[in-house]
């Protein structure tokens, strides 16, 4: 049996690699490619004449977000969330005006309340680390033990597991509270709020090492037409702030646990909201507008982590079984696949997504008002694209139709050679760019 370096050896020495080479670049390394084969032609407007076709086997992204899955459409996504976000953030695009850096702003991050103590590692301002509750100090930022539990007999797995099963209702019920503190404070009526004002947010779910999320979230007062429409005088960064920390201490989503005892559940007592600055600020409080958006970007990207979870479904519980995950994650995880056999929880599809421990909610999400969409943005680059193609054809946009013709004949690479080669080139463009970026910068 040939070795992978004979194997490595053996494919690029191959007539077709240099073609197959040129497919992975278009799809910029992806992990998983979709194969597809058929045709892409331009035809007349007018006569249907075919006037450039192109055709056979080709790859096209997987999509994936995960960067443990596919850096490379990890990548792609990070960058249009980062558009989308900062659209929102800064203006001056996508059809957001730039007066949105004026109206009444903030970045308030929601935590998840305790089901028991666990290992911390805290530092004091003099950058000692402080002990944990077990008595020792926890030196690395990457020590297991952080976020795992002191005691995981008495750890509630079941709270843990239906808090973050119910957090994108309790995000929900956030929202609305908000919008009801909002008007009480201005003087409205909740039902007359929309008359007078619109809240806009973007918001990202990060996991904690616990193993539960926290919402980060910018939230932003607009006029009744959202971005483009000034916000109310009675608007301000301050009266936002009160209606936000008012509106996280009094939502409340009320369940009830296997046994048939009552459960409350709430936000955690940990709730930061920071001013959203145009500039950075030395020694200040606040965020800054760019920093605000590779932030969100950032943990768009990220999954559970190969250490707390699976990146994809578990299917039984052998999956279970043979997870390289920790012990405390693995209860998790175990906590959902149980809880997800009983029919009083079959709505809440715990174990379709016990690989993300319960968490059933999108990463990334925002107000329909906030900004531009990710379709906004895939059809834009899209259009460039064609645009580019048209215009090395000479060909007139407005004349010419587009006529795809696709099969699906699968996934992913043929074997490990073509995988690792496949990685090697999506490196090489990853460090492309960062090489283009800090040159742009430093000009």
């Amino acid at each position: 049996m040939l070795t992978l370096e004979q194997r490595l050896s053996a494919r690029l020495r191959s007539p077709d690699y240099q073609a197959w080479r040129a497919k992975v670049r278009t799809v910029g390394g992806c992990a998983r490619p979709v194969r597809l084969f058929g045709s892409h032609r331009l035809q007349d407007a007018a006569t249907g004449a075919v006037l450039h076709e192109t055709g056979g086997s080709i790859f096209a992204p997987c999509g994936n977000r995960r960067d443990s899955v596919c850096p490379a459409c990890s990548d792609r996504y990070a960058a249009d969330a980062f558009h989308l976000v900062r659209a929102g953030v800064v203006g001056g695009a996508k059809g957001v005006p730039e007066s949105v850096t004026a109206r009444p702003r903030a970045f308030v991050t929601l935590t998840a309340p305790s089901f028991g103590r666990v290992h911390t590692r805290r530092v004091s301002a003099r950058g000692r680390v402080m002990p944990c509750g077990c008595g020792e100090r926890h030196r690395s930022e990457d020590d297991p033990r952080v976020g795992t539990p002191l005691d995981p007999e008495s750890y509630d797995y079941v709270g843990a597991v239906l808090w973050q099963a119910h957090a994108g209702v309790l995000w929900q019920r956030f929202t609305m509270r908000l919008r009801r503190e909002l008007a009480h404070r201005a003087g409205l009526r909740a039902r007359e709020f929309a008359d007078h004002a619109r809240l806009s947010y973007s918001k990202v779910a990060e996991y904690q090492r616990r193993g539960l999320v926290h919402f980060h979230a910018l939230v932003r007062l607009d006029g009744p037409g959202g971005a483009t429409d000034p916000a109310p005088s009675w608007a301000g960064p301050g009266l936002l702030n009160e209606a936000v920390t008012a509106a996280a201490r009094a939502v409340t989503v009320t369940i009830t646990r296997p046994g048939g005892a009552r459960l409350a559940l709430t936000w955690g007592e940990q709730l930061d909201i920071r001013p959203v600055d145009t500039e950075d600020t030395v020694g200040g409080e606040g965020i800054a507008d760019d920093a605000l958006a590779g932030y969100i970007a950032k943990y768009a990207t990220k999954g559970t982590g190969t250490t707390e979870g699976a990146d994809r479904r578990i299917r039984s519980q052998l999956d279970i079984d043979h997870l390289r995950v920790s012990d405390h994650h693995r209860r998790l995880i175990q906590t959902c696949w149980d809880l997800g056999g009983l029919q009083a929880y079959e709505h809440l599809n715990l174990r379709r997504w016990a690989h993300m421990l319960g968490f059933r909610g999108h990463f990334l999400t925002k107000s329909r008002a906030y900004s531009t969409t990710f379709r906004a943005i895939r059809d834009d680059r899209r259009a460039f694209r064609l645009a580019e193609t048209l215009e090395a054809l000479d060909l007139d946009p407005d004349a010419v139709v587009v006529v795809n013709d696709w099969q699906f004949t699968g996934t992913g690479y043929r074997n490990d050679a073509e995988r690792e080669l496949a990685a090697g080139i999506a490196d090489r463009i990853r460090d492309q760019r960062r090489q283009q970026y800090r040159e742009e910068n430093l000009r």
